[in-house]
């Protein structure tokens, strides 16, 4: 499960480092995202800028949006047979920018951690977007970050990590069109180019957004 993640990089950083041209939005620097939030991701549709979509993917056909409480990750290992996931996979993907995820080592007291890539400072997570229109009027864009098995570096801290793309295969991951190829993409990072440092529980709420959640704890 991937359910907290950072973006502090400031939005010059952001723009050279995906070759963007600015956003839909003001950008703000987010140190503890969480789900149901408004977060910055850089879709299949709008591949120079970044857009911000409702983590928690909601499906064209949902009644309403609750349903995307549900759906912050979508596994990789059945991603394939997921109707909600299946269909995106193949027409709707998205980068999700960050710096850093948190994940919670469960024989530890659920001592939290602090997970992050050690040479490259801003990473790209996979993800799968739709748009949902309201009953009531309006469309909601969300988003879904792809999670897979730990590798052995991420299996002392938990059993599941985002999937994380290499950045030589974030273009072909938004423009791609051979499924193989897009699927051999969803596979663990590499281990010895990972990292990680105990933080406080202050990260347990997604009421604290500041710059101490990154704190060792």
């Amino acid at each position: 499960m991937c359910g907290r993640f950072s973006l502090t990089a400031n939005e010059a950083e952001l723009n050279l480092r995906f070759e963007l041209a600015g956003g839909d939005a003001p950008y703000v620097p987010r140190y503890n995202g969480a789900p149901t939030q408004m977060l910055a991701v850089i879709t299949s549709e709008n591949p120079y800028k970044l857009s911000y979509n409702r983590w928690g993917l909601i499906p064209p056909w949902a009644k309403d949006i609750s349903i995307g409480n549900k759906m912050i990750n979508a596994r990789a290992e059945t991603i394939t047979e997921k109707p909600s996931f299946r269909t995106p996979l193949f027409s709707k993907r998205c980068l999700v920018p960050s710096d850093g995820f948190y994940e919670w080592q469960q024989d530890a007291g659920k001592q939290p951690y602090r997970i992050f890539v050690k040479n490259n400072p801003i990473f790209a997570m996979a993800g799968l977007w739709e748009r949902w229109k309201s009953p009531e009027g309006g469309t909601i864009d969300s988003f879904s970050i792809i999670t897979t098995e730990a590798n052995s570096f991420m299996k002392h801290i938990h059993s599941r990590m985002p999937v994380i793309l290499k950045r030589e295969d974030e273009k072909t991951w938004l423009s791609g069109k051979d499924h193989n190829e897009i699927l051999g993409l969803l596979r663990q990072y590499p281990s010895e180019e990972m990292d990680a440092y105990p933080v406080s529980k202050l990260v347990n709420s997604p009421r604290n957004d500041g710059p101490e959640v990154l704190e060792k704890g």
